[in-house]
């Protein structure tokens, strides 16, 4: 349980990361990625959702303990919302970049917008509830939740 200062309180289960442009680079795991997942792993559920571009996701995530969900749909904004919400968006933080990611942002419980290497588009910027420069400071946020408070709290 994390209780924000006049923000709001959660139970946060579940992170859920953009793969391209948000935890990988051209299809490939960025380096900071693979030991904050495991330490994120003891604490909650691991979930990347993404079109796989490159389609590498499977072997650069294979040895992690994290559900991959591959985007089927036409409409790819909508299909991470409705990820979301079948989790239960008040249980989520979700990590993005791309303008298919502000929606998943917007109704998770926390939204964490990722500058890094690509940039990050401006709707998921303001749909996010942070923004970071890069993925390992937003997933450190998750590791070190007192630093969630710090930012949020009013």
């Amino acid at each position: 349980m994390i209780n924000i200062p006049n923000f709001d309180t959660f139970e946060l289960k579940h992170v859920v990361c953009d793969y391209n442009g948000t935890i990988a680079k051209d299809g490939i795991l960025i380096d900071t990625v693979a030991g904050l997942f495991e330490r994120l792993s003891e604490n909650y559920t691991l979930h990347v959702i993404t079109a796989d571009t490159f389609g590498s996701v499977k072997a650069q995530l294979s040895g992690f303990d994290v559900t991959i969900k591959i985007l089927s749909s036409r409409d790819h904004t909508q299909e991470k919302a409705d990820y979301i919400s079948l989790l239960g968006a008040s249980s989520c933080v979700s990590l993005g970049n791309g303008n298919n990611d502000a929606k998943m942002l917007e109704i998770s419980a926390i939204g964490i917008a990722i500058i890094g290497d690509e940039g990050c588009a401006k709707d998921s910027m303001l749909a996010s509830d942070i923004i970071v420069k890069n993925i390992t400071d937003g997933l450190e946020l998750t590791v070190n939740t007192k630093r969630l408070i710090a930012t949020l709290r009013r």
